[in-house]
This record gives C-alpha cells, structure tokens and sequence, in this order.
C-alpha cells in the first residue's frame, strides 16, 4: 500500500487507506483514513478534503502507510497518534493505560455539579478525570491513584504538559492513606465481567491494558473492593459523596453494594445513548 500512496494525490491516499480499513473491518474506514493522513501531513482534515487533487509527498507517503498498516491491525486511533481529546483537554496515552471515552465524562460533570473542596479519582489511569477536574474547577484539590506504576508516570506527563501539576497529587497504589478524607470520590474502575472478555473488539482485547478492563466473574470486583473501603462509620477513607462508572446492566448491583455499606440515595445514570453509565451515592447525614 505505501508505494500506491507515495505516487498518488490526497484523494487517492484516502479512497486506497478507506478500502483496506473497510476490508478489515474497521468500524470508521472513511473517518479513521482521514484523520491518519492529517495525522502524517500535518494538514488538517478540511484542508485536504478541500485539495483532494493534491500529491502527497514521499516522507508523509511512507508515515501514513506505517499508520494504516497499524490501524489494519486494529491497533486503536490514539494509540497510533499517541493522543486523545477528553473534554477540553488532551492526553498523551498509550498502550500503558486505557484510551479515555467520552462517557467517562459523567465523571467530571458530576465534580462540576457538587463543586467539591477535595476530590479523590482513584484508578485514574491517562489521568483523564483527575486532570479534566482539576482543569474546569479551579478551587479543587484533587488526588489521583493508580495501582501501575506505569500509569501514573503517564498521567504525570499529562499533568506537566497541561501546566496542572500544582493542582493534582498522584498515589502509587489503589488508594491513599487511611483516614484521608475527601467531599467526592470519582472511580473508573475496571468492571467487565471475565466471560465477556472473548467478546470485545480486537482494539480493546488485543491492545488495551487488561487489567484494566477485567474485574471477576461478574466484572465487580474492583467496585466491591472500593466501596468497602469508603463504607461510611466503616471505611478506611471518608467521603461525602461517591460516583462510579459503571458498565450497562451493573446500576442495580452497585447501587445495592453502596445502600448495604451505608450510602444513601444511590441513583443510575445513563450517557447520552441510554445506556447506565455511573452510580452516585451520599454518606449519610
């Protein structure tokens, strides 16, 4: 594919890159082509789509063929760029930690909402929400844990570059010391069952963090192992209030984990297709 692509024009790049991804099953081949072409030229997408006619020189030929042949893989789009947007700002991530979703941003819109003191993300990965919180609520002190090592050197790297290192503390391990107290703890967590493993898309299977994703039998054991740390009058940590990424079918479940451990109005969102998304829930009192 990269000779057909040295030789040819913007419009040629993308109808052969469209045509293999499509071939390969890529959900987004016309989308995915076109941001990796942008991606190698350095132009953006609405130039080329303005100058279809126009050569693609040999150097950026050779870096869009490289990408493609990646992407034919099914190696995920932003491990390929090596960044992805979350909200209003953008993370560097790699195959180290998972690629941040835009649902994961109930998360930060429900900080946004109580407009917490101190915040606490724990398993946070990029760093995404941690960052994110600290980045759209100016008064915050947020905290951010993570059992990888390699994780948090990630999400450190996103807290220099986007200037927030005064404003985010990170942990090595899932939480910070006991008796530590925060008004809001936000946890993406992993919480797909082991069976449902054979099931995910190869950009996720073959190339996301699995100990990221995976979590029991019922994908819940990361939750419980939490909630029972934050059990109020019970816990190790306190906390005024609790908000957890969940995946769909488990709002019922973990809004009966947090009412047996003392919490109290639970309630499932949903994201924008409808689907349970997170579970909040309040310390008595």
């Amino acid at each position: 594919m990269s000779g057909a692509v040295a030789a040819g024009s913007v419009g040629e790049a993308l109808t052969s890159a469209r045509e293999a991804l499509r071939a390969a099953g890529v959900d987004s081949p016309s989308l995915d082509s076109e941001l990796l072409l942008a991606e190698a030229t350095g132009r953006d997408r609405a130039a080329l789509a303005a100058h279809p006619e126009e050569p693609v020189d040999a150097a950026a030929a050779r870096r869009f063929g490289a990408m493609v042949r990646r992407r034919l893989q099914r190696e995920p789009l932003a491990y390929i760029t090596g960044r992805r947007g979350f909200r209003r700002i953008e993370l560097a991530v790699d195959g180290r930690v998972l690629i941040p979703r835009p649902e994961t941003e109930l998360l930060v819109e429900l900080a946004l909402e109580r407009e917490p003191a101190t915040l606490l993300d724990v398993g946070t990965g990029s760093g995404a929400v941690a960052l994110a919180c600290a980045e759209e609520l100016s008064a915050v002190e947020v905290t951010a844990t993570d059992v990888s090592e390699q994780a948090l050197a990630l999400a450190r790297l996103n807290a220099e570059r986007l200037g927030l290192t005064g404003r985010v503390s990170f942990v090595s391990g899932s939480l910070p010391a006991p008796g530590s107290s925060f008004d809001l703890v936000l946890a993406n967590l992993p919480y797909v069952p082991e069976g449902d493993w054979a099931g995910l898309a190869p950009e996720i299977s073959r190339y996301e963090p699995r100990g990221a994703l995976l979590s029991g039998a019922d994908g819940l054991d990361a939750i419980r192992a939490l909630v029972r740390s934050l059990a109020p009058r019970s816990g190790t940590i306190a906390t005024a209030a609790v908000g957890l990424e969940i995946g769909h079918g488990q709002g019922a479940a973990v809004a009966a984990l947090l009412e047996r451990a003392g919490f109290v109005r639970a309630e499932v969102r949903a994201d924008l297709a409808g689907l349970q998304r997170c579970v909040v829930a309040e310390a008595p009192g």
